[in-house]
């Protein structure tokens, strides 16, 4: 028979899953013997079953009696009774912590007639007038559907007519009326009077403490945290004791160390005459931890123990909340406290060099979500007004700098020194000189995956894309912001790549001091400040890379980005563009090939690429010499390196509404770009289809690679160069391609006089791919894992389109957690990388395998291809610390190693 309720003698902490977090917390201070009001906790089977049938499961009700009625015998007194009753507390409480997000009902048991017995017992009318008026103003709200509001306004009216500040300067009489004008409200809002039976307002208060686990701001929580919506809530139900019984009196919240930094100390709030919602809610102000030592130096001494008893049991930082009745001290809650990215890490340090935890307990403390917001600089918020507008947070770091609407216009102005914000509709790759250029990049149009996300992602740049609310006009250099603000040329703007804001002028930037440490290795003065947080940092790192099995590469496109990933920690490079190297002015050299009439123009364009594309790679090998570099030959459509399509025909069009004959070069181009038009480029002529029908392409770039292998050699040198085949459908596809990257590779080595050998091996991002990898993998000396283009295919989306379409409501709805661009989709995509993985393997054991797609830097992808067996990730340099710290993580679990709270 399933058990519904237990006693809080009868739980502990490893019981968090049924009992709540609260519940198993509370349980565990009672095992300790420290003074918690005694209670029982419903579990979370029991908010599953209502949530699943609407109704009390059965037993529940008769379980929750037996406990009441063990409660009243040991307190020696019971509910409802008329003198001196029993008064109880009803809490929720998830398995994962959601403060505030829930509900919490306090004082049941009161009514018309025992509110009296409670006044004759405290010896205070006004404290049992003000517990009842609590109760009905809590119950009405949460478990009858009143709005909130309307007990709040009662309360100021009554204030205003009375002339007093807060409650507090309400008397007995005051009260007693404020409990018949919320009974008012509650009976004009719902047609029902406030219930005067304890049992009944016990009940309600549990289904409504359950019903709250669907409540919209705890759902929204559950989004934003990622915590499963299946788990429920427990409920925790409690001896009321009382802050609000006058001065010698309160409530508080305490944290065993700051939460903001780590530091030691002991950090809260204390509020004389009050029960605990009044110190959370902000009702009144509330005065520091330290001045209980001089309100009530007994209750403080007491509180330090239990704290740093706590902080040794759970051996962490603990958020606390007490009450103080009277002059003796109730402990009503512990958790293991939230804390900012800094007091991870810095908690992480601290605990372990005092022995408390273990260096991979600390790795298993820290999280590469939060390294990655210590690394970007950021603004300081604190004086400034509203923003101008809001878009996606593509890419995170604080930047300012004046506005600009072209790519040229950044480079000009980036080039004297000027700091410049570079505002698009949109960009393309002919941004990217642009975007180099500037501090940030802000586009009205796009989400976290559209070219402008990822490519300043990449490159470490600020990014806020999808500023729908931005009227962008390029063409006359300025946007509109929505309250009408227009933003011209050369004005300051200050981008938020964090939150999504934009801001009218320079809003003061905070430097990073872990960056600077990731660049330069540089750690700086140990101890409290940023020192001390940066060596938390660099111990933290160095850790992850004594466990972790994955690898770490970084995608890079240049020797400098390579060099850049080097310094972060990169193992090599896992994915080298090669079509970012035929932009700017080789774009002229492109269209030549494009454009030619005959194999002759042909190869002549294609031998004007050859020296660049070698220069390009020597630069990467050098920057990474000794590590793996594995280079991509070109991927997009050749359409994208033609101008852009509506521009040539109008230009065309001009000119001959004008008479004139257009120019030779333009019609040119216009018929290229309408010969290779497709209605769907992504799924038509690229990747290795490109090499398969383009003569001599595939030979250029691969002639490229091995003479510049070969003239690393010669410079006693050790490069390690890769050859990865784009967008392989079908085994035959590689082979051939294979079978020209050999010859090739061949008499290069026979030029040279030495043996110039590269794996050969393909990205695996097509369904079809994953699918029959096992026959691929007998053409593929290596596996890499496109898995931006595998969730596009999978899922069958546009990722330049879907975000800003749906993504939102997707969301809203729970058809997936999060983004399967930012997180891998473990159902889908995930499964076929399994697939491709195993069988992949079975038919080449020494098959290495990796990933180079976006999720690579994704800390909860990482662990997802750890476990599922691949030997690298592959992301941007400025997320390889950050792939780095979760591949240690990642190795924690499988060895059991990590966090044991």
């Amino acid at each position: 028979m399933v058990r519904y309720v237990y006693d809080f003698t009868e739980g502990g902490r490893e019981m968090a899953g049924l009992l709540g977090g609260k519940g198993s917390n509370l349980a565990e201070m009672t095992r300790l013997g420290l003074p918690v009001p005694p209670g029982f906790v419903i579990t979370t089977e029991a908010c599953r079953a209502f949530l699943t049938t609407g109704g009390e499961p059965p037993g529940m009700s008769r379980e929750v009696s037996d406990h009441l009625a063990a409660l009243e015998e040991a307190a020696g007194r019971r509910l409802g009774q008329r003198d001196d009753p029993l008064l109880l507390s009803v809490r929720s409480g998830a398995r994962f912590s959601m403060p505030g997000m829930m509900e919490t009902i306090l004082d049941i048991g009161l009514n018309d007639d025992s509110v009296s017995g409670l006044a004759k017992a405290s010896g205070s009318e006004r404290f049992a007038w003000d517990s009842y008026r609590r109760l009905v103003q809590m119950f009405g709200a949460t478990v009858m559907g009143v709005d909130a509001a309307l007990f709040e306004r009662a309360m100021t009216d009554l204030e205003e007519v009375r002339g007093a500040g807060d409650d507090l300067r309400l008397d007995a009489r005051d009260l007693a009326g404020l409990v018949e004008t919320y009974k008012t409200v509650i009976r004009r809002e719902t047609g029902e009077d406030f219930p005067q039976s304890p049992a009944e307002q016990l009940r309600r208060a549990i289904l409504a403490v359950f019903q709250s686990w669907n409540g919209e701001r705890a759902r929204l929580y559950r989004r934003r945290e990622h915590i499963p919506d299946d788990l429920g809530t427990a409920v925790s139900v409690q001896r009321m004791v009382f802050g609000n019984l006058g001065a010698d009196s309160g409530s508080g919240v305490a944290f065993t160390r700051d939460p903001a930094t780590g530091r030691p100390g002991l950090y809260g709030d204390y509020l004389p005459d009050a029960q605990g919602e009044d110190v959370v809610s902000g009702i009144r102000n509330t005065v520091p931890l330290s001045e209980l030592e001089r309100l009530d130096a007994a209750s403080y001494t007491g509180l330090r123990a239990h704290m740093e008893t706590l902080e040794r049991h759970y051996r962490d930082l603990c958020d606390i909340e007490f009450t103080i009745e009277r002059g003796t001290l109730w402990m009503l809650q512990t958790r293991v406290g939230k804390r900012t990215a800094e007091a991870a890490f810095a908690l992480a340090a601290a605990l372990a060099d005092e022995g408390l935890i273990t260096p991979d307990e600390g790795l298993a403390r820290v999280s590469g979500e939060g390294l990655a917001r210590l690394m970007f600089p950021r603004f300081d918020t604190s004086g400034d007004g509203e923003p101008l507008a809001r878009g996606l947070p593509a890419s995170p770091g604080a930047a300012v700098g004046a506005a600009v609407f072209h790519s040229a216009d950044a480079v000009r102005r980036a080039a004297s020194a000027e700091k410049v914000v570079l505002v698009r509709q949109e960009t393309n790759p002919d941004d990217l000189p642009g975007m180099i250029a500037a501090q940030a990049v802000l586009t009205g149009r796009g989400g976290k995956t559209s070219h402008a996300a990822v490519v300043a992602r990449g490159m470490g740049k600020v990014c806020v894309c999808g500023a729908e609310e931005l009227t962008v006009d390029t063409g006359a250099r300025r946007f509109t912001a929505p309250d009408g603000t227009v933003v011209e040329e050369g004005t300051v703007v200050s981008v938020d790549g964090s939150t999504g804001a934009v801001y009218a002028g320079a809003v003061p930037l905070v430097d990073s001091e872990v960056m600077r440490f990731l660049e330069t290795g540089e750690t700086g003065e140990t101890g409290e400040g940023a020192g001390g947080l940066v060596d938390a940092v660099a111990r933290a790192l160095g850790r992850a890379d004594t466990v972790r099995r994955l690898e770490v590469r970084a995608n890079a496109d240049t020797p400098e980005d390579a060099a850049r990933a080097r310094r972060f920690g990169a193992r090599g490079i896992g994915l080298c563009r090669t079509e970012h190297m035929f932009l700017g002015e080789r774009r002229k050299l492109v269209e030549e090939m494009i454009l030619a009439d005959s194999p002759t123009a042909r190869d002549r364009a294609l031998a004007a690429l050859l020296p660049l594309q070698r220069q390009d790679f020597a630069g990467i090998l050098e920057a990474m010499d000794g590590l793996p570099v594995t280079i991509r030959l070109l991927d997009p459509p050749l359409h994208e390196f033609l101008p852009d399509r509506t521009a040539l025909a109008v230009r065309v069009a001009a000119a001959e509404a004008r008479g004139d004959l257009p120019a030779a070069r333009d019609t040119q181009l216009l018929a290229a770009v309408n010969r290779m038009h497709e209605e769907n480029p992504m799924l038509g002529l690229r990747g290795v289809r490109l090499g398969l029908v383009v003569p001599g392409l595939v030979a250029m770039q691969v002639r490229a690679i091995g003479e510049a292998v070969a003239e690393r050699l010669r410079a006693g040198g050790d490069p390690r160069a890769e050859i990865m085949v784009p967008l392989v459908g079908d085994a035959r596809e590689l082979s051939i391609v294979g079978e020209e990257v050999r010859r090739v590779l061949a008499e290069v080595s026979e030029a040279a006089g030495t043996p110039v050998g590269c794996p050969v091996g393909t990205m695996i991002e097509l369904p079809r791919a994953a699918l029959t990898a096992g026959r691929i993998a007998e053409e593929a000396e290596f596996f890499s894992f496109g898995t931006n283009d595998l969730t596009q295919t999978t899922w069958g989306f546009s990722r330049d389109d879907v975000e800003a379409e749906f993504f939102s409501a997707y969301l809203d709805k729970g058809v997936f957690p999060a983004s399967p661009f930012e997180t891998i989709d473990r159902d889908g995509v995930g499964r076929l990388v399994g697939i491709a993985v195993a069988e992949g393997r079975a038919a080449r054991p020494d098959l290495k395998i990796g990933v180079c797609g976006e999720h690579g830097g994704d800390p909860d992808s990482v662990h997802f291809f750890h476990a599922a067996g691949l030997d690298y990730v592959s992301c941007s340099p400025f997320r390889v610390p950050v792939a780095r710290l979760e591949a240690g993580r990642a190795a924690l679990r499988d060895t059991g190693a990590s966090d044991s709270r």
